[in-house]
């Protein structure tokens, strides 16, 4: 469902000091948190996966990644409203918004462990392609920022953006660390997303775990 925009959304943001608005701040933050692997979510919309994750794993430093600022205003209320509900304090967990393509206008080489792909846009047309999450050429940005041996994490409930990923990230040269038909029939630990949660009694979720 498209969120409508929301023409407050930007001085929501900036009045949380949880947005991290440019490079120099970000990378302010990286740097003072060395000790902790820096793990990213892009397009984490309204924020339920990366809450989970940021507070199972108070040892990793968390950055979500979205592009509209309408869907990141409300993100950031929720993971208040999460902090609130389970008295936890994500001091962990932060949030910025650009497109993935400027991902090394803000983040330097070799920078990041991990990488999620939550259930992003399939752009079914053949004519988008490129705007898919695991198009090649996001596929190279994300391995600069990657350390060695990082992780790319990638869900999604569309089966033709699975078989597409699939093959473009083996044709990348990726290694596949675990490949998901049908994850909530296996016994791996998952945090679900809150499109997850609504969507995924209408099929199976794919899932693809890779290093690069």
């Amino acid at each position: 469902m498209r969120v409508r925009n929301n023409p407050n959304a930007r001085f929501e943001l900036e009045n949380c000091n949880r947005f991290i608005q440019t490079r120099e701040d970000l990378q302010k933050i990286i740097k003072s948190n060395k000790d902790k692997d820096v793990n990213i979510e892009i397009g984490m919309g309204k924020g339920e996966f990366i809450s989970q994750i940021a507070s199972k794993n108070p040892q990793k430093l968390f950055i979500g990644i979205e592009i509209s600022m309408s869907v990141l205003a409300i993100a950031i209320k929720k993971i208040a409203r999460f902090e609130q509900e389970n008295s936890v304090k994500l001091d962990n967990l932060y949030v910025m918004s650009f497109d993935a393509s400027k991902i090394m206008e803000y983040f330097e080489e070799h920078q990041v462990e991990k990488i999620y792909l939550n259930f992003s846009d399939p752009w079914p047309k053949k004519k988008h392609t490129k705007r898919r999450l695991t198009y090649d050429t996001f596929l190279g940005e994300y391995k600069k920022v990657l350390i060695k041996k990082g992780i790319i994490e990638f869900k999604t409930d569309n089966r033709i953006l699975f078989e597409y990923s699939l093959v473009s990230m083996q044709n990348f040269g990726f290694k596949f660390l675990n490949v998901y038909l049908d994850l909530h029939k296996t016994d791996v630990d998952n945090i679900m997303t809150e499109y997850e949660k609504k969507f995924s009694e209408n099929g199976p979720i794919y899932k693809l775990v890779v290093r690069v």
